[in-house]
């Protein structure tokens, strides 16, 4: 069959922009939200009179829903569309936030917590749905681009807003402030993102795969907080929860292939080496990226004794490489494909992590931050490169199934990830300390952050070579996302053949 050689378009058009950046404004609150209620939980147990154990599920709550809800988003979307499935999702998000900030207990801030996590869960999967369908394949690298602003920059200003808000302001600010976000974001949404996009005949929803596989998630999800909690996976409070979660996994698989189109995600989508080798690459791009941006603010925090507001300042290098590295990389992707730029953003980022595995109580700030900016480079050009690619021979109609399988694949992913850091840390940390004859206490990261600053003359030395060792489990878990890329496809800009590119949402 003939086939129609095209011109590489140039730039992306306005309505793709619009769109875009439409999405961002929901997504934004979203990323930010997770980050600066982190950096709160001390203020919030003691304002709210709780242990830090009950506190604590402030984050676990919000992460279980978000693991409860991410299968739903594609039924969603095929059923009564994507702009009213988005804006469903954001407003369910803003009343959320504000009913979070009139909390009387932290059990009614745990309970508005959860109903956040429910509208925030599909905000991930719809947004990278609705770009992808905007744009069409052959612009996918630039559209995706956008949605990496609050992906990558979020985990960097997070604390910075979060440190800004509770050293200033009272903690109902925390979340306040994504409520005028939120009603601009829907305001937005009900102007400029294109109506319908539902299917004629969505199905019936496939209750017994909604129930498997966000039991799944959620009781991986849960098992893999705990593990950072406990700083380790040997205790059945951790392994109880992921076995759980793995057998879920299979009864899920059988039951989607039994099923076909009909599951709620279908997992023949994997059949396709393109989305299978995409993937596997974002799965392993949220192990060790993502799951090493959470050693970056503790290091500064523990070993640098920085409050939260200088932590996020000292990180903005990365930021700042990042967003250079999607404007280029996002043209590039376009242009020759993700598997050249994927490997030269994985070459950055482990330039720019090995500095890290040499940090001292003293290391220049200087040599950090040109370290940071390498590795957000790196960042930049890995993952919405990854994820591109990922959709590039999808039909349209298998966007919207597809990507909350991405969106599961990325949040157990990092959630793995930082387990698996928080663990090398705290036993690298634990058996230096028993070398020295010093008693370990605690456990997670709370054993890290719990470190008397009258002890850091002693115990800093130990702690900066623990976070040393952990940084190398993170350059090889870095090392490691070669291998699915070069799977991914590469190709010449005059070689591209004309796909026709979806009409709108």
């Amino acid at each position: 069959m003939a086939s129609t050689t095209v011109q590489q378009p140039e730039k992306l058009d306005r309505s793709v922009i619009v769109t875009g950046l439409v999405v961002v404004s929901g997504m934004i609150m979203v990323v930010l939200d997770s980050t600066i209620v982190n950096v709160a939980l001390d203020t919030l147990s003691t304002k709210l009179d709780a242990p830090l154990s009950t506190t604590q599920w402030v984050i676990t709550g919000y992460l279980l829903a978000v693991g409860l809800v991410i299968p739903l988003t594609g039924w969603a979307m095929d059923r009564f569309g994507a702009k009213a499935t988005w804006i469903t999702s954001v407003t369910l998000f803003v009343a959320g936030s504000a009913l979070c900030a009139i909390s009387w207990s932290i059990e009614s801030l745990i309970a508005f917590r959860v109903m956040q996590g429910l509208g925030g869960g599909m905000l991930l999967p719809g947004g990278q749905a609705i770009i992808t369908r905007a744009a069409g394949p052959q612009r996918l690298g630039r559209a995706m681009s956008i949605l990496g602003v609050p992906m990558l920059l979020g985990p960097v200003f997070g604390p910075v807003i979060g440190g800004l808000l509770v050293e200033y302001t009272s903690w109902q600010w925390i979340f306040l402030v994504n409520v005028p976000v939120g009603v601009l974001a829907v305001a937005l949404a009900v102007w400029k993102l294109p109506a319908g996009g539902a299917l004629t005949e969505p199905g019936r929803l496939d209750l017994r795969g909604l129930v498997l596989l966000s039991g799944t998630l959620a009781s991986l999800l849960y098992g893999l907080s705990q593990a950072s909690s406990h700083g380790g996976f040997g205790e059945w409070s951790v392994l109880g929860w992921l076995i759980g979660g793995a057998a879920g996994l299979v009864l899920y698989t059988w039951h989607s292939l039994s099923r076909g189109a009909a599951s709620i995600i279908d997992v023949r989508l994997l059949a396709d080496r393109l989305f299978a080798s995409g993937t596997v690459a974002i799965f392993l791009v949220a192990i060790g990226m993502f799951g090493g941006m959470l050693l970056l603010p503790l290091y500064y925090q523990t070993v640098r004794r920085e409050g939260a507001l200088n932590a996020g300042l000292l990180l903005a290098p990365q930021g700042l490489g990042a967003i250079v590295a999607m404007v280029i990389g996002g043209r590039l992707t376009d242009r020759i494909g993700a598997g050249y730029v994927v490997p030269v953003g994985i070459v950055l980022a482990l330039l720019g992590t090995f500095p890290f595995t040499q940090v001292g109580v003293d290391t220049s700030y200087a040599w950090l931050s040109a370290a940071l900016f390498v590795r957000g480079m790196g960042l930049g050009s890995v993952m919405m490169p990854t994820i591109a690619a990922a959709y590039t021979k999808l039909s349209k109609d298998a966007v919207s199934r597809a990507a909350p399988t991405l969106s599961a694949i990325q949040q157990v992913g990092a959630s793995l990830g930082s387990a698996l850091l928080v663990t090398a840390l705290t036993q690298q940390f634990t058996d230096r300390l028993t070398s020295q004859g010093v008693q370990a206490s605690g456990g997670g990261a709370d054993q890290i952050s719990s470190v008397p600053p009258e002890q850091m003359s002693v115990v800093g030395p130990l702690l900066a070579d623990s976070f040393g060792f952990a940084f190398w489990v993170a350059f090889a878990l870095t090392a490691v996302i070669i291998i699915p890329a070069m799977f991914l496809p590469r190709h010449a800009a005059r070689d591209r053949k004309e796909t026709p590119t979806a009409p709108g949402v």
